[in-house]
């Protein structure tokens, strides 16, 4: 199969979000490729808005299951939730649970005024009613195939494929 241009789904998603002159919203990075995603954005945008980084494990439907990854880090938001214009940023959109997972985790630290969602690739497959409003690209995968996002050395953006249960 082949994949798109991670580069390219980049750099048409930040036309996106220019487009829709979403300047003013408070970047927040679901850790881990959302949270690369949302540093890049961050720092080409020159967004002067604080940079949220948002842990969803205490809030995955799958915690009890498969516990706390050993390297999980927590999440970092140094601005008022309250009243925030949010534009929630994940790497790959597929079933919708790791951003429901993301969404509680905000309410935890307040209610914001609005939050909108911002992926790399929207590989389709929804098991929940959630839609990104901006997407660098869509497609569509196999239920057995994952798909998850590198940085090379240079910290450019790759896709990688892999058979689900068979991660690196």
């Amino acid at each position: 199969m082949q994949l798109p241009d991670a580069e390219a789904a980049y750099k048409n998603l930040i036309a996106k979000i220019q487009a829709d002159r979403c300047e003013g919203f408070i970047l927040v990075g679901i850790r881990t490729g959302g949270a690369w995603l949302a540093k890049r954005l961050h720092r080409e945008s020159a967004n002067t808005n604080p940079l949220g980084l948002l842990s969803t494990s205490f809030h995955r439907d799958d915690f009890d299951k498969i516990g706390l990854h050993a390297q999980m880090k927590p999440s970092e938001i140094p601005f008022d939730v309250n009243g925030a214009h949010i534009l929630l940023i994940d790497d790959v959109l597929h079933t919708g649970r790791t951003v429901r997972a993301a969404i509680n985790e905000l309410f935890d630290y307040g209610r914001p005024a609005s939050i909108n969602l911002a992926v790399l690739a929207d590989r389709c497959g929804r098991e929940l009613p959630i839609a990104a409003q901006y997407s660098g690209t869509v497609f569509e995968l196999p239920s057995d195939q994952m798909l998850e996002l590198k940085q090379n050395e240079h910290g450019k953006f790759i896709f990688r494929l892999y058979a689900k249960g068979v991660p690196e």
